[in-house]
């Protein structure tokens, strides 16, 4: 096999989601190339180290900028906030790297703008980690509807719910609670979970045209992580938007980090003039599905266990029956991504799809906003 050399900029949790799907891939999936954990980047070198002895990374940087200029290099993984995104992806494109990076792909479109035209500028290979697309039952989803059985689609609706920052103890900014600080994260529940529903819904049910949107900041003060300053909360607690796809169908999404009860609901569903399906992450492996073509003694909603052979990705893992969980989506993305490498055909969601996403959310913020319609 071709080693790829990975450079991963960022240690938290995504950056072992990622480190995990680089280790497992070529133990399941027949690849041409083999992911080698070259170096891992950190400001800290002690937690960096920490991090390259946990995940069998063999070299530490502590500055992003020498991990792109070296030579034994081939991919840069960026995993930091989102404010560094733009910065790390343009600089490793220009260096000649691979580009894989965390979602959402900016701090909003101009950004995004900037990064699509250097990576395309430079042509190196990109993806975008909306590892979503890659659960089993959400590729079936794709599949049934790709394949028509919905037949013209009326409905797309998604949530996706959190409550882990209703104490308005939590703080914001630092390492751990970056997500909270406009200025690191750009913004709050919209960027975070409502761009992981918009690029679901981009992918299963095309273009959306126009949103109308609202948000709410239900604590408007927290103490700052690093200067111990009680300073303005400005990310969005909550967000709820209607929308028009470009297929004719109505959308409707909400996501909050203010639902008690709720650590990762994240739910989807779609409605045709044939058939219907659903998905749940709390039970990612199965998809929900109802055709009304069945007869009417036995017809209702059917729970398909996605597990089998010729379902997607499953025949490279268990027997029928055994289902898979969350990891598997990020080892899911490294063989599709590495599969792209051998075929030559960009895998998907590129920077370009990306882009997509990031105009719905700016689209959405200001709808909120402006508390008007927005075209995307």
């Amino acid at each position: 096999m071709k080693p790829l050399n990975i450079g991963m900029i960022g240690y938290g949790f995504m950056g072992r989601t990622h480190s995990n799907g680089y280790r497992q891939a070529n133990r399941f999936f027949d690849l041409e190339y083999h992911p080698v954990l070259k170096a891992v980047c950190a400001r800290s070198a002690d937690k960096a180290q920490a991090f390259a002895d946990q995940q069998g990374y063999e070299s530490i940087e502590t500055d992003w900028r020498q991990l792109i200029a070296r030579d034994d290099i081939d991919a840069i993984d960026v995993c930091t906030p989102n404010n560094l995104h733009k910065e790390i992806a343009i600089a490793a494109a220009q260096a000649g790297k691979m580009v894989l990076c965390e979602k959402p792909l900016a701090m909003n479109v101009a950004e995004g703008v900037e990064m699509c035209e250097a990576i395309e500028k430079a042509g190196v290979p990109n993806m975008v980690w909306y590892n979503y697309r890659r659960v089993p039952a959400v590729a079936l989803a794709k599949q049934l509807i790709d394949e028509g059985r919905l037949g013209k689609i009326f409905h797309y609706r998604a949530n996706f719910l959190q409550d882990w920052t209703i104490n308005a103890d939590v703080p914001q900014g630092g390492a751990a609670t970056w997500r909270l600080d406009a200025e690191a994260a750009g913004s709050g529940v919209t960027g975070d979970l409502l761009a992981h529903c918009i690029d679901t819904a981009l992918w299963l049910n095309g273009g959306i045209q126009d949103v109308s949107a609202m948000t709410e900041t239900f604590v408007k003060e927290r103490v700052h992580a690093e200067t111990g300053a009680k300073q303005a909360v400005t990310i969005d607690d909550a967000c709820m938007f209607h929308c028009h796809f470009d297929n004719g169908s109505l959308g409707i999404f909400e996501s909050t980090r203010y639902a008690r009860g709720h650590k990762a609901m994240y739910t989807l569903e779609v409605n045709g003039e044939n058939a219907s399906l659903r998905w749940d992450l709390h039970d990612l492996h199965r998809l929900e599905y109802f055709d009304h073509s069945d007869d009417s003694i036995v017809r209702g909603w059917r729970s398909v266990h996605v597990s089998d052979g010729d379902q997607p990705y499953m025949g490279n893992w268990w027997v029928p029956g055994l289902q898979i969980g969350y990891e598997h989506t990020f080892i899911h993305q490294v063989a599709d991504f590495l599969k792209s490498l051998e075929s030559g055909e960009p895998v998907q969601p590129n920077f370009r799809a990306a882009l997509e996403t990031q105009k719905v959310c700016d689209a959405v913020l200001a709808s909120a906003k402006e508390r008007c319609w927005k075209d995307v």
